[in-house]
């Protein structure tokens, strides 16, 4: 399997040159385009709630720094994008409707790649990110210090759908990876579930992989990230949100936990 189109958002400020130099890691080993796709705060979000005279001196004024900020964002995005000097890059602007821009940007790409801000809840594009793990259930690569292609990756296996879409749709990663390490904790799942049948799924696919079933009973997500770090995961693929998202907001889960850690980068999939 290969990747053709490794898609960053990008906001136009400074954190987009890490997203970008991260998409090209991913990107490079396959061939693959880097997509820069600047996602600007969108008009038409903010002209419901100026009213009906909205085109009075306030509200203009208003309008006209929104899209003076867009502007600006948008030369720094291009910048940012240029200054990491991948020869197949690609650069593209949204405009309103921005969120079925990014959609539709999304739908044609391989798998799209966020900084750790918009994976926590921060800055400009974490409404983005939710869009693209939760409504567009795109893969997802939150990339973190030490990302590489071709190091330990971690598989974090339960036997659920979203478990499963992560597990395969990481396939090209894994293909590449010198070490594929499957994490399970039965104990901490509601459903019963045969981890080796996983690694028999890699087997088949040429994919050598080692099994560790983890002991824990209680939270499966510190389990999961102490066993990534005892094998020195570059990357940790996993399902995201199992649960209803309100729920998951609420009550943090397993996805909020990977999320708010420090390491190692994540892939995922809902």
């Amino acid at each position: 399997m290969s990747w053709a189109r490794v898609m960053a958002p990008l906001s136009g400020g400074q954190g987009d040159r890490a997203t970008v130099a991260a998409a090209a890691i991913l990107a490079e080993p396959f061939g693959a385009e880097v997509a820069g796709v600047y996602t600007p705060a969108d008009v038409a979000d903010v002209m419901p709630w100026m009213g009906e005279g909205f085109l009075g001196g306030v509200q203009t004024t208003a309008l006209e720094s929104l899209k003076e900020a867009a502007t600006a964002g948008e030369k720094s995005a291009r910048a940012a994008l240029e200054a990491v000097g991948y020869a197949k890059a690609r650069f593209i602007a949204l405009q309103t409707p921005v969120w079925a821009g990014l959609s539709a940007e999304s739908r044609l790409s391989d798998v799209i790649v966020f900084g750790d801000d918009p994976a926590r809840g921060r800055g400009p594009l974490a409404e983005a990110f939710q869009q693209m793990v939760a409504d567009e259930q795109r893969p997802v690569v939150v990339a973190r210090a030490g990302l590489r292609v071709g190091g330990v990756v971690a598989v974090a296996w339960d036997g659920g759908k979203e478990a499963s879409r992560a597990a395969r749709l990481a396939l090209p990663l894994l293909e590449k990876a010198s070490r594929v390490v499957i994490l399970a904790a039965p104990k901490a799942s509601s459903r019963t579930f045969d981890p080796a049948r996983l690694q028999d799924y890699y087997a088949a696919r040429a994919v050598k992989s080692e099994l560790q079933v983890l002991p824990d009973s209680g939270d499966a997500a510190p389990a999961l990230l102490h066993a990534a770090a005892a094998v020195q995961a570059d990357l940790l693929v996993a399902g995201a949100f199992g649960h209803p998202r309100l729920q998951e907001f609420i009550f943090g889960g397993t996805t909020r936990t990977l999320l708010n850690s420090d390491q190692p980068s994540l892939f995922l999939s809902h």
